[in-house]
């Protein structure tokens, strides 16, 4: 999926890096904890990024060695972070807990770039089908692994857009998606926060909306139920729509 529109971007800027102006009424845990999660939401973004941006190189079935190693991956990933939120990924005043869950989200990103190395680097085959999809769901498998005692993160999105079955939201995140994200009167991009359980724990739990914008389309839009590049059929989404969303869970 593409980029967030500018005024998503701005939510999740604010709701980073001014938890204070953004829900004033938010004790300081929960500010916190949002501010937690939003920086696992945009590193995973950052990353998504990147490697939309690199999908034509991967796609060229004239270059063998592409050089898109995780290494020089990871670099540009925390690079672009740096430019959407405009702050560095590590500071000084970053807490122990961050700084475990955005390492391991690095580490995460790095091993899966490295481990899909034979496929990007095949000559003679264009599509490789190593999407941002793909790649998130493998990042947020990994992070599971390294710190899914503390945190996990997932994308999922409204049922009938999902494409692959391991992303279906849980009871939680369709409920947060068809019943709040879906009111016209909330403010669109606007994430959601909540404390519930999850596999018997109790976990602080948040839900960011991902709208399409036109980089999505050609996957995602019209017309409807033509096959894509991946083999799916298309939504007939349209810029702005509700395309998914990130959830995140950090554990009490």
């Amino acid at each position: 999926m593409g980029a967030l529109t500018a005024l998503a971007r701005n939510c999740i800027v604010t709701a980073l890096f001014g938890c204070a102006l953004f829900a004033p009424s938010i004790a300081a845990e929960e500010a916190a904890d949002v501010a937690t999660g939003t920086r696992l939401a945009e590193l995973l973004r950052a990353a998504r990024n990147v490697l939309s941006n690199y999908q034509s190189l991967i796609n060229d079935p004239a270059i063998g060695d592409k050089k898109l190693n995780g290494e020089r991956f990871t670099t540009e990933a925390i690079a672009f972070y740096g430019e959407r939120t405009g702050h560095p990924l590590i500071s000084d005043d970053l807490g122990d807990r961050d700084r475990k869950l955005l390492q391991a989200q690095v580490e995460a990103m790095r091993e899966v770039v490295d481990e899909e190395q034979d496929d990007i680097n095949r000559p003679g085959i264009g599509f490789k089908g190593f999407v941002p999809a793909i790649f998130a769901r493998l990042m947020n498998e990994k992070f599971a692994v390294k710190a899914g005692n503390e945190a996990l993160v997932r994308v999922t999105a409204p049922e009938v857009l999902v494409r692959n079955r391991k992303s279906l939201p849980d009871a939680w995140e369709a409920r947060v998606i068809n019943e709040i994200f879906s009111d016209p009167k909330r403010p669109k991009g606007e994430l959601y926060t909540e404390v519930a359980q999850v596999n018997g724990r109790p976990a602080f739990r948040m839900l960011l909306p991902e709208y399409y914008t036109e980089s999505c389309l050609s996957c995602h839009g019209s017309p409807k139920g033509e096959i894509d590049v991946t083999g799916y059929p298309k939504e007939g989404g349209k810029a702005g729509d509700l395309g998914g969303a990130i959830s995140i869970v950090l554990f009490k």
